[in-house]
């Protein structure tokens, strides 16, 4: 169990936590919300010990372990697999299947165990990284953003796996749906203050947003009583023979709260700049094929026409060419074969993974929108700041001092600047935060030329595709049709079946035995929650009967104020049922899974 009691840390002017207290409970998984810079890997770090706190104490249990997944890339082993088995237990050293499993898992092949980690991109050695935080099992497991570099099917093996994690977890994540699967609670860094519930982002976004309406239309009210009180001060000051009364309010007065007006939170909303276009179809693509070598081709015979108003979704394992794609289209690079027409009326507004290195770091934020657009007023330079949440000072902030966040910020905000009918956008969530994503979808659906996205939200995925070009089995093809179809008739599921179906062939006796004791670990653990809990649901439920009961009665007599008090309990009391449901609804699903992956 983590206890934060009356933690605070400022730097320099800025405050990041205030006072703030909560309690990670045994066997929580813990989601953290919070705006782009409102602290929350800074909290990550202050629960590891890398930075200390102004004020107040962080306590852990006796040997309690930490595990954080960390960008920092740093490798002693010769092969993947030695590197991962590195993360195990020292009494689990000779049980390197648990390593190839996670591996598998976050979509490493087995020629690819014995590879050096040196040779794989940046986004597979987090992976790495990844796998050995998992297998160390740590009593808090941290992780920061760890499906920035995984592709739909790790996406999905990694949501079961932090589904069925018997520890603590706390997890910050742009993907809000990811989110929602894995945890069972949520804490939000707003204000400066922590806010914790029991369930998902929405329950918690809309407790926030009712708790600052109730403060808002207190705050007026009081306010408004505050000046009636000082009319009637100012009023009968100088009457000796309401002296007493003038006296009464004036410490009145002194004893009224006076709120402040809450400050606007920062918001990323925008509109990309839109360009009419008359005709038909922006990009003709016919039998284009490109490798960078010729025996290694990626992309080979496509063809597709982009229409005004497609929302196109680029879809597959990572390292299969989705990023060369959009490059090809961005014209930065040149096909090897087929042709890529585009319109003469085409304006291509383009994020893609190199953007944020073509910055120039020694300007500011409005220095570099500036550069982009001489032509533009400098208000208008700094509306365009002000959208993407660099507002007042923050717009002379240096590029060179800017988090990958706030660079991917000012990469979206000179898309916004230039005058486009197609956004060709390469993963472009990965360094905004759970609102910023809404802002992004509402911005796709107002935008009034084409989007072509790589993206892998199952989220962003279901709400934008009516069109997708398909990353899969050594090929690529246009699936005409949205992301349901897609998952309805193709689906993802037939590689991870063939491949689960493989492994289980090749396991050895000694393997399927260790298995075999998992599971049923795993198996009388989840039995004996869910008997709990059920004990907990009848209890619950009688004691419900009885102020029901109760009730009634208070009403048939017209006991009016016990029948406000009835009330109150009752409606916890079906809080706590609604909680305790949704507590044994997630573990039979945890019980499902786990006969499934057994199958």
């Amino acid at each position: 169990m983590l206890q934060i009691n009356n933690v605070s840390l400022s730097f320099g002017a800025q405050t990041l936590l205030d006072d703030i207290s909560f309690t990670v409970h045994s066997g929580e998984r813990i989601g953290l919300v919070g705006r782009n810079g409102s602290g929350k890997t800074t909290l990550f770090k202050l629960i590891t010990g890398e930075i200390e706190p102004d004020c107040g104490r962080i306590t852990l249990p006796k040997n309690y372990t930490i595990g954080y997944l960390k960008q920092h890339l740093q490798f002693t082993e010769s092969t993947v697999l030695a590197e991962a088995c590195l993360g195990l237990k020292a009494d689990e050293k000779d049980q390197g299947w648990k390593a190839e499993k996670i591996l598998s898992g976050l979509g490493f092949s087995e020629e690819e165990f014995h590879k050096s980690p040196a040779e794989f991109s940046g986004g597979f050695q987090v992976r790495l990284n990844l796998a050995k935080v998992l297998l160390a099992e740590p009593h808090l497991l941290l992780l920061d953003e760890p499906t920035n570099y995984l592709d739909i099917l790790s996406i999905r093996w990694l949501a079961r796996f932090l589904q069925r994690w018997g520890n603590e977890l706390m997890i910050i994540t742009h993907d809000r749906d990811f989110m929602n699967s894995v945890t069972t609670h949520t804490v939000a860094i707003h204000r400066q203050k922590v806010k914790k519930v029991a369930g998902d982002t929405i329950k918690l976004f809309e407790q926030i947003t009712v708790e600052e309406e109730i403060y808002e239309k207190t705050r007026s009210k009081e306010r408004k009583k505050r000046e009636e009180t000082m009319e009637f001060i100012n009023r009968f000051r100088a009457s000796a023979a309401r002296a007493s009364l003038v006296q009464s309010r004036v410490k009145a007065l002194e004893k009224m709260s006076d709120k402040k007006e809450l400050a606007a939170v920062a918001d990323l909303g925008f509109r990309f700049n839109a360009v009419a276009f008359e005709a038909q179809n922006l990009m003709r693509i016919k039998n284009l094929t490109f490798g960078y070598t010729p025996d290694r081709i990626l992309i080979s015979d496509l063809s597709i026409d982009i229409g005004k108003n497609d929302r196109i979704c680029v879809i597959g394992k990572n390292g299969k060419g989705k990023s060369t794609l959009l490059r090809l289209l961005a014209h930065e690079l040149t096909p090897v074969g087929g042709e890529i027409a585009a319109h003469p009326n085409c304006r291509i507004g383009y994020f893609g993974q190199t953007n944020i290195e073509r910055l120039h770091p020694k300007l500011t934020i409005e220095q570099e929108f500036a550069q982009l657009r001489p032509d533009m007023s400098y208000t208008d330079i700094r509306k365009t700041c002000g959208a993407m949440m660099f507002s007042g000072d923050l717009a002379l902030k240096k590029i060179s001092v800017l988090s990958g966040g706030e660079k991917s910020r000012v990469s979206l905000g000179k898309i916004l600047l230039s005058p486009t009918n197609i956004l060709l956008l390469d993963e472009p969530t990965n360094h905004l935060d759970v609102e910023s994503c809404d802002s992004m979808i509402a911005a796709l659906d107002e935008f009034s030329g084409a989007v072509v996205i790589v993206t892998h939200s199952e989220m962003f995925l279901h709400h934008l595709a009516n069109k997708l070009i398909v990353f899969n089995e050594g090929r690529v093809f246009v699936f005409a049709g949205i992301y349901q179809d897609f998952l309805d008739r193709i689906g993802w599921e037939e590689d991870a079946k063939k491949a689960k179906k493989t492994k289980k062939v090749d396991l050895s006796k000694k393997r399927q035995e260790a298995l075999e004791a998992e599971y049923n670990k795993k198996h009388k653990a989840l039995h004996d929650k869910i008997a709990i809990i059920e004990k907990r649901v009848d209890k619950e439920e009688l004691a419900l009967e009885e102020i029901n009961r109760q009730l009634t009665e208070a009403v048939v007599e017209s006991r009016g104020e016990e029948v406000q008090k009835l009330q109150i309990v009752a409606h916890k009391k079906l809080q706590a049922l609604d909680l305790a449901y949704k507590e044994l609804e997630a573990l039979i699903g945890e019980l499902d899974l786990l006969d499934k992956d057994k199958l």
